[in-house]
Parts: C-alpha cells; sequence; structure tokens
C-alpha cells in the first residue's frame, strides 16, 4: 500500500508572480477526476474526519496554511500544508483531518473519483476495524 507523502511541484519564478501547476498521472499518482475547495473555515474549525474506501487525494494550500493530520490505522501523522507549490498525497484507507487553518486559507482538493456517498466512512473506530479486516 501506498504512503502519504509530499509531493514537490514545479515552480516557475517570475517578477511578475511565480506558477506553478499539477499535471494528472504526472506529478499526482492518479487520474483527476473531481477538485474541489475549502475556504472561510472559522477559527478552531476542522474538515475531514472521515476516511475513503477507495479514493486518493492530493491537498494543496492554495493561500494561507493548514494542518493534515492523518491516521493510518495504527499511528497518526501531521502535515503542515503552507506553500503553494507542493502538496500532500493521501492514499486510500487514511483516515483525514483538516485543522488549524489560518485566516483566508484556501484547501485545493483533487481526487481520483466522483462524489459518492457510499465511498465514507465516518467513523473512527469503523475505518479502525475495516483497515484490520474486523
Amino acid at each position: 500500500m501506498e504512503a502519504p507523502r509530499i509531493i514537490q511541484l514545479p515552480k516557475f519564478l517570475d517578477d511578475r508572480g511565480n506558477l506553478s501547476f499539477i499535471e494528472e498521472n504526472n506529478h499526482i499518482p492518479f487520474k483527476i477526476e473531481r477538485t474541489y475547495w475549502i475556504y472561510d473555515v472559522p477559527g478552531g474549525e476542522r474538515r475531514g474526519g472521515h476516511a475513503y474506501l477507495n479514493l486518493q487525494e492530493f491537498i494543496v494550500a492554495i493561500s494561507g496554511s493548514f494542518d493534515v493530520v492523518l491516521h493510518d490505522g495504527v499511528k497518526e501523522m501531521r502535515y503542515s500544508l503552507n506553500r503553494s507549490y507542493y502538496g500532500l498525497y493521501v492514499p486510500k484507507m487514511m483516515w483525514r483531518e483538516i485543522e488549524n487553518f489560518s485566516t483566508n486559507s484556501l484547501a485545493l482538493i483533487l481526487t481520483n473519483g466522483k462524489y459518492d456517498v457510499n465511498e465514507y466512512i465516518r467513523g473512527f473506530d469503523q475505518f479502525v476495524s475495516c483497515k484490520h479486516g474486523r
């Protein structure tokens, strides 16, 4: 099974403003089927609190900063995202929460599947049981 990891994206520096981009099956290890973003998160709020059965994600802090907290059923991992030229690859079956949003932060999330309510595992105990084959 693949592990979560930070992926550096191309960065072109220019006096007029910098440019970065993401290409499916090149910079990220999947074909992009859905793109969504999270913004205007009130102070102290968290987003996520679920896992996906089959979906993979790539999360980028387009603006501001936030922390992505992942759990693989055994251990917790924390990633602080605060640059628009790298992102976090999240493989399937990882519990995910996003927290510590800075003012005016913008989280861009790319996935390899369309929205499907049946893809979600919403209870942490259920996730751990599923992960350990119970």
